[in-house]
């Protein structure tokens, strides 16, 4: 996903820049025009607080979710890829912190070189789209598991779920590579600040940037959101019309994965439709609005990222299976040799025992 708001212009910063477009089709940077935003400094080092929190949060919740499937995977148990890919794409996600809060601390300049604004973006962008994308998948195969393919043999399941997270990477892969092919970094002759931006082909600067973030827009809400809602309200309508009250107190996790979804990223993604009508002038440019923009960018992103947090918890944490295998994978790493793992093994609840929500995630 583009990072967008990690490269957002500065006030007033690039009247001594040599912007290489000169056709009449390149967009002017009217911030020129605008006095500095008042508290801009205080909102920046907030915001780096707030990175920090999810950084140490995120990385400790998704390196518990990727060990508890690397272990239940080694002694022999059932994993879901989809669970162990989402936890790695929010890892690598969270992983990138640092050096935003680096850049964000100093006004969004970049000192570190044009290599690390090239990789740090394309780790950025490949994990965050494909942690959405592993959320819309999961959506999809929890609904078919309880309602078609209950039946299915569990080895041609995960053949197929293999093969699901290979393509979704190979697509979110596929659609971070042009924003970061552009991406270079540039340095003021008067101040010496270097940032790191997009530059795009000269004689369609307009239409790459807002493809891109249609693009963003697109596949990195719409699309995902309008799967996950679909399938997860046939999944509560599935589990309504059964008679097991345990499945029934499952509609409110299923509720909880679409909401969580809809509160972290629809912010981000009106600001950033709204930025768009900005840049095609249908919105007429103020100062306060460019001001607007500044704040809501970078406060709506922040929220997104707390979504990093939130998947460890929702789907993984909350599930009562997930925290047998985690109790499991203490057990098996410390009290291998007291034989208190194959006592735990011989007990293992049988799967029929879970809900309709845990029994998917098989």
């Amino acid at each position: 996903m583009e990072a967008h708001i990690f490269d957002y212009p500065e006030q007033g910063n690039f009247s001594d820049i040599s912007w290489p477009c000169n056709s009449s089709d390149c967009i002017s940077v009217d911030t020129v025009l605008c006095p500095n935003m008042p508290n801009k400094s205080t909102l920046l080092y907030t915001l780096s607080f707030i990175y920090v929190f999810i950084f140490v949060v995120g990385m400790v919740a998704n390196s518990v979710v990727v060990w508890v499937n690397i272990q239940a995977k080694t002694t022999g148990y059932d994993t879901h890829c989809y669970l162990l890919n989402l936890a790695i794409a929010d890892l690598c996600v969270v992983l990138t912190i640092p050096v935003w809060v680096v850049s964000l601390v100093q006004h969004n300049q970049w000192p570190m070189g044009e290599l690390t604004c090239k990789v740090t973006h394309l780790i950025f962008s490949i994990n965050l789209f494909g942690s959405i994308f592993f959320l819309a998948c999961m959506s999809v195969d929890r609904y078919l598991s309880v309602t078609y393919f209950s039946g299915t043999a569990s080895g041609r399941k995960k053949t197929v779920r293999r093969v699901v997270c290979i393509l979704v990477w190979l697509l979110a892969f596929c659609v971070s590579m042009p924003d970061t092919y552009y991406l270079k970094t540039i340095t003021s002759a008067a101040n010496n600040e270097t940032y790191c931006r997009s530059f795009y082909p000269e004689h369609s600067v307009k239409e790459w940037l807002i493809g891109m973030e249609l693009v963003s827009v697109v596949l990195g809400f719409i699309i995902p959101f309008c799967i996950i809602a679909l399938f997860y309200f046939l999944l509560a309508r599935a589990i309504a019309a059964s008679a097991d009250p345990e499945k029934h107190s499952s509609r409110k996790i299923i509720f909880s994965y679409v909401v969580v979804f809809l509160v972290c990223w629809l912010p981000y993604h009106a600001v950033v439709l709204l930025d768009i009508f900005s840049v095609l002038h249908y919105i007429p440019f103020t100062c306060q609005l460019e001001s607007f923009l500044f704040t809501a960018l970078h406060v709506t992103q922040c929220l997104s990222l707390a979504h990093c947090c939130a998947n460890p918890v929702l789907y993984s944490f909350i599930n009562r299976n997930y925290r047998y295998e985690l109790m499991k994978a203490f057990i098996f790493k410390y009290s291998a040799k007291t034989g208190l793992a194959k006592l735990i093994d011989a007990s293992r609840v049988s799967e029929t025992e879970y809900s309709a929500l845990e029994q998917s995630t098989k």
